[in-house]
């Protein structure tokens, strides 16, 4: 089973954003690995990959995403989730919610999320990213890994379920620029997966997204033994 190969439609723009943001030194050498992917993928018996679930605040991004990490460990996967509350707390707590917060946050997290998922691991990442400019940047910039899932649900659904009570917060203008209320969403236009959280349950929502890393990334069993790791002086 081989990596979906690019999209021929990802956009210029975003490859020109990513060569925009060039390091500032020249002095500067890549490192090669000595560790291929393929050698990685063998070990793990899955390629590494990025699945950006995307959605309005209540979607349901979280819960699946906490659903699908630990199902996937559970069948032996190297598997880590992103999530965009915890990521505001560290990496990105310099950030807020202004549309440039907004994108450098997605830009970052899409960073790390490629080193996970260059590293050989299944990376779950959880974000509104409402832009969907940023998201094709991130797909532009990673297009081997990035596998992108509209978590789907209407507005309505969503702020009735108001798990975190931002929407009455937003609603009651305590919270400015909140997804879906007074800042926009732009809903995927050919994302590799839906999952419309409004009409399936929880059971089948993660069974779907569990079939998709299984038709995507797992190796067939004949791939899944270990080729023989040559030595350095053997190289």
């Amino acid at each position: 089973m081989l990596i979906p190969e690019p999209r021929e439609d990802a956009s210029d723009s975003a490859r020109n954003e990513r060569r925009k943001r060039a390091p500032k030194s020249d002095n500067l050498f890549s490192v090669e690995h000595r560790v291929m992917a393929a050698d990685r993928a063998r070990m793990n018996g899955h390629r590494g990959g990025i699945l950006w679930f995307t959605g309005l605040s209540g979607s349901g991004k979280s819960t699946l995403a906490v659903e699908l990490e630990r199902m996937l460990f559970a069948k032996g996967c190297q598997v880590f989730l992103l999530d965009g509350d915890n990521v505001r707390q560290g990496l990105n707590a310099d950030l807020g919610f202004s549309p440039q917060d907004r994108s450098e946050n997605i830009r970052r997290v899409g960073e790390v999320a490629a080193l996970f998922a260059e590293a050989g691991m299944i990376v779950v990442s959880a974000f509104i990213s409402p832009y969907r400019a940023d998201r094709d940047r991130v797909r532009a910039a990673h297009p081997a890994h990035f596998h992108e899932v509209h978590i789907n649900a209407p507005l309505e659904v969503c702020e009735a379920r108001d798990t975190k009570g931002l929407y009455r917060k937003a609603r009651a203008g305590k919270i400015s620029e909140f997804t879906g209320v007074s800042a926009p969403y732009e809903a995927p236009q050919a994302p590799e997966l839906v999952i419309p959280t409004a009409e399936w349950p929880l059971a089948r929502c993660v069974a779907e997204l569990a079939a998709y890393v299984e038709r995507k990334l797992a190796l067939p069993l004949c791939a899944r033994q270990l080729a023989p790791v040559r030595r350095a002086a053997e190289a």
